[in-house]
C-alpha cells in the first residue's frame, strides 16, 4: 500500500540478452527541462496515472493492493511505450516484481515506485525518444551506464544506481529473474546514517544490492 504523501510510480526494467556479451537493459535520459532529476538516466516509466487506475480496477478489482500492483503494471508497460515507443512483449501479469523504493518523508518530491523485469524480444527495436520527457533512449548493460556515471558522461540518482549495479550482477535475464522470485518483497526507503567521516544515504545490507551506502555529500539523492 502507498504511503501518504508519496506518489505512486513504476518502471519497466526491460531487459535483452545478447550472445557473448552481458544482457543489455533499456535506458532513457531525462530531458534537461524536466523539474525532477533533470538530465539524468533511468528506467523508463512514470507516475500512475488515474487511467492506469482506472483501467486496473475493471480488469483486476480484487482489493485494493491487486488495484495498485495492477495498475503500477499498466504505467510501467504505458510509459514504456510512451518514452520510447518500445512495446513490450510482457503482458501485464508476466512482469516480475524487482523492485520498490519509496523516497523518504525529507524527500522534496515523493514517489513509491514499483520496478518490473522484463525480458525484451533478441530483434527488440532501437528505442526513439520522445522528446518531451526524454532526450535519449538507448539499450546498454548495467555497467556501461554505470561506467557513463563514473566518467562524468553522465549521471543518475541513488535508486538507479543501486538498481544498476544489482543489475551488473547479473549474466542473463534468467539470473536476474530467479533473484526477484527468490528474495521477500519489501520497500526500500533510505536514510541519512551519521558516520565518522560524514553523513551517508544508506539502504538495507540483506536486500540483493552490492552497494548499500554512499556519502550523501556524493550523491543525487531523489
Amino acid at each position: 500500500m502507498a504511503s501518504p504523501g508519496a506518489q505512486p510510480a513504476a518502471s519497466l526494467i526491460l531487459m535483452r540478452e545478447r550472445r557473448a556479451a552481458p544482457p543489455e537493459i533499456l535506458v532513457v535520459r531525462r530531458s534537461e527541462s524536466l523539474v525532477f532529476a533533470a538530465g539524468a538516466y533511468v528506467f523508463p516509466g512514470g507516475r500512475v496515472d488515474p487511467g492506469d487506475v482506472a483501467a486496473a480496477s475493471a480488469r483486476y478489482g480484487a482489493g485494493a493492493d491487486a488495484v495498485a500492483d495492477a495498475a503500477a503494471r499498466i504505467a510501467a508497460l504505458r510509459e514504456t511505450h510512451e518514452e520510447t515507443g518500445i512495446a513490450a512483449a510482457a503482458r501485464v501479469a508476466d512482469l516480475i516484481p524487482f523492485a520498490r523504493w519509496r523516497a523518504p518523508a525529507e524527500a522534496p518530491r515523493r514517489f513509491d515506485t514499483r520496478f518490473f523485469l522484463a525480458p525484451a524480444v533478441d530483434d527488440a527495436a532501437d528505442p526513439v525518444a520522445d522528446g518531451i520527457e526524454s532526450s535519449a533512449a538507448f539499450w546498454a548493460s548495467a555497467q556501461a551506464v554505470l561506467d557513463d556515471c563514473a566518467t562524468g558522461r553522465g549521471h543518475a540518482i541513488f535508486p538507479t544506481r543501486r538498481l544498476l549495479e544489482r543489475l551488473a550482477q547479473f549474466g542473463s535475464f534468467a539470473e536476474a529473474r530467479d533473484q526477484a522470485l527468490r528474495l521477500p518483497g519489501r520497500i526500500i526507503e533510505p536514510w541519512i546514517e551519521q558516520r565518522q567521516d560524514g553523513a551517508w544515504l544508506c539502504i538495507p545490507p540483506d536486500a540483493g544490492y552490492p552497494v548499500t551506502a554512499e556519502l550523501l555529500a556524493r550523491t543525487a539523492r531523489f
